[in-house]
């Protein structure tokens, strides 16, 4: 019989504990980045529904306490945001790493979610790693890709899809194809399939 390891709630409880706390509320009334974490894992899940625990804490740690550390904080360009990028990766994963050494993880599983949050496992070709980062691209693509919509230019906006494209695998593109986008957006990712896959919306 299989007995489910008595620190993988522990660990994800505190993790969503911490982001209980965001101020920024979805449109339901819910914790940003709660609700980021929840998209999030249900993506994991869906694209490969026998998920490591770790791989799952990494799902809900991803963006932990993200709103303490706001692009504003950094300067204004491409510079800027890569630092801005690159220290959130570390924040989270130490934040997350905390959450599971007080659950009682050993520092090599501390290390490899770690590997996970901060994308080393995906540039490696780790197969949880390209599971995450195809998650990651869909949450985009069904929660801020909208938004972005009304406020970029077609030019950028190409650029951006064509980037979140490259990053995902095949599996990916495929639950990307099967979300119900309006007309408006599916007009912005013709180009985008058209370019990269040779397939139509």
């Amino acid at each position: 019989m299989f007995l489910s390891d008595p620190r993988f709630p522990v660990a994800l409880a505190a993790l969503d504990a911490a982001n209980r706390a965001d101020p920024r509320l979805t449109p339901e009334g819910q914790p940003m980045e709660i609700d980021h974490a929840d998209r999030l894992t249900a993506w994991v899940l869906r694209l490969k529904p026998d998920a490591s625990d770790l791989l799952r804490i990494a799902a809900r740690g991803q963006h932990i306490e993200r709103w303490t550390s706001p692009r504003t904080a950094y300067p204004e360009g491409r510079a800027g945001y890569l630092r801005w990028r690159e220290d959130l990766k570390a924040f989270h994963a130490r934040r997350t790493g905390e959450a599971m050494e007080r659950a009682g993880y050993g520092p090599e599983e501390i290390s490899r979610v770690a590997a996970l949050i901060t994308k080393a496992a995906h540039r490696a070709g780790d197969p949880e790693g390209v599971v995450l980062e195809d998650a990651l691209c869909l949450v985009f693509l069904e929660t801020l890709f909208p938004n972005l919509l009304v406020k970029t230019t077609e030019e950028k906006m190409g650029e951006i899809l064509g980037k979140t494209w490259k990053k995902m695998s095949p599996a990916g593109r495929a639950a990307a194809q099967s979300l119900p986008f309006p007309p408006a957006a599916q007009k912005a990712l013709a180009p985008v399939l058209l370019g990269n896959s040779g397939v139509k919306w």
